[in-house]
């Protein structure tokens, strides 16, 4: 099995757990062995799959201003934690390949694999909810038609980005390619940095 087929496999697992209950607040119960890249993979695609929803909600024209800041700094707390989740699955790469010498010509690729696989991440929830969009019967053929044209398409895509994660991988593994992982450093949740922040202390 290769590694994006077992994250497909995790990623829709995960997305099939979430949606027995289908609430924001239903909590993680994560299959996989603690600290397993198995587990990071579970836990990855459950805070995309809460962050999907809350999007959602927050975009209601009826929520109450309150409501949606509270969501707003939810969402921002997702954010960062996906962030930081992303990270996590990078240095698994790093240290499984740490004693892989880079070719002469070795080049570095445009994302890091965990990036990648974020992308793969987000990509199975499109493919979840548009399928769900073809199933409906509340709507008119030509609504599920569209969205049917859509599916084929974030298939599609779906298998092209599994091959070229896939690839990467053995790049890195046969030493065509090298990994050089660069933090977020994201700067508006840091008091240090945000100006908006730094500027409110007395």
């Amino acid at each position: 099995m290769s590694f994006t087929e077992l994250s497909n496999r995790i990623f829709v697992e995960s997305i099939l757990d979430y949606h027995k209950k289908d609430h924001v607040d239903t909590p993680i119960s994560n299959p996989y062995p603690l600290k397993s890249i198995e587990y990071y993979l579970y836990l990855k695609n459950w805070i995309d799959t809460v962050q999907w929803h809350l999007e959602d909600i927050i975009r209601d024209p009826q929520i109450d201003p309150k409501d949606a800041l509270l969501l707003k700094r939810r969402i921002d707390k997702s954010n960062q934690d996906r962030t930081d989740l992303v990270e996590l699955i990078d240095s698994y790469f790093l240290d499984k390949y740490k004693e892989v010498k880079p070719s002469a010509d070795a080049s570095i690729n445009t994302e890091s694999p965990a990036w990648a696989i974020d992308r793969l991440s987000i990509l199975a929830l499109k493919i979840f909810h548009m399928q769900q969009e073809v199933n409906r019967m509340d709507v008119d053929a030509a609504h599920r038609e569209q969205c049917q044209s859509k599916l084929t398409i974030l298939l599609e895509q779906q298998k092209d980005l599994s091959a070229a994660i896939d690839q990467l991988i053995a790049d890195i593994e046969a030493g065509r390619k090298y990994m050089k992982v660069y933090k977020q450093m994201k700067m508006y949740n840091d008091p240090a940095l945000n100006p908006v922040l730094y500027g409110t202390k007395k």
